[in-house]
């Protein structure tokens, strides 16, 4: 069943972090990944039909605006005695296999995404050279299913307007996803 994300409030500073990057077994930060242009930070996962459905377009996103100074960065904060392909050593997996063009960091304790107030996957926010919020939200109407070919419209529009020195609208689709799969105590 689809989860609909709760907005999280616009120019909304970014939380710094240091988690694990699965393909490069180093810890990385906030620090590391912002962009003076924007930085995209995105809550992905292995198993969701919804992150499997964009993948190929987000590569394609990614490696698109990396050419213009925008940085990338996803995190997976599923619980993995849960969702098993969503641990680590198959995080590495899929992102060498896709040849994701961003780090693909491993939120063990579910912290970064709780103070972030993600709630599905994919969900995406996009942060300004300063790291205020100017979106958040789905990457596109695609979903699985839906006959919509995935090409990260939304994210883009974000992406265009910041690098064109425009505010980004505050009309924003929220995300729609597979929730996030929280440990259970």
């Amino acid at each position: 069943m689809a989860q609909q994300a709760t907005q999280v409030a616009l120019g909304t500073k970014a939380h710094n972090f240091a988690l694990l990057d699965t393909v490069s077994d180093k810890l990385v930060s906030l620090g590391d990944v912002a962009s003076q242009q924007a930085t995209v930070l995105m809550f992905i996962c292995n198993h969701c039909p919804y992150v499997q459905h964009i993948l190929p377009a987000l590569v394609q996103l990614a490696n698109k605006y990396k050419a213009q100074g925008v940085t990338f960065v996803a995190i997976n904060s599923n619980d993995v005695n849960q969702y098993p392909e969503d641990g680590p050593q198959q995080m590495k997996e899929l992102a060498q296999r896709v040849q994701l063009p961003f780090p693909y960091l491993y939120d063990q304790t579910q912290q970064v995404a709780r103070t972030y107030g993600a709630e599905c996957t994919p969900e995406f926010f996009v942060y300004d050279g300063n790291l205020n919020l100017a979106y958040h939200g789905q990457f596109d109407d695609s979903r699985p299913g839906n006959a919509q070919q995935a090409t990260g419209k939304d994210v883009a529009a974000a992406l265009d307007a910041l690098l064109a020195g425009q505010v980004v609208p505050e009309q924003q689709a929220q995300a729609i996803g597979c929730g996030i799969k929280w440990r259970v105590f």
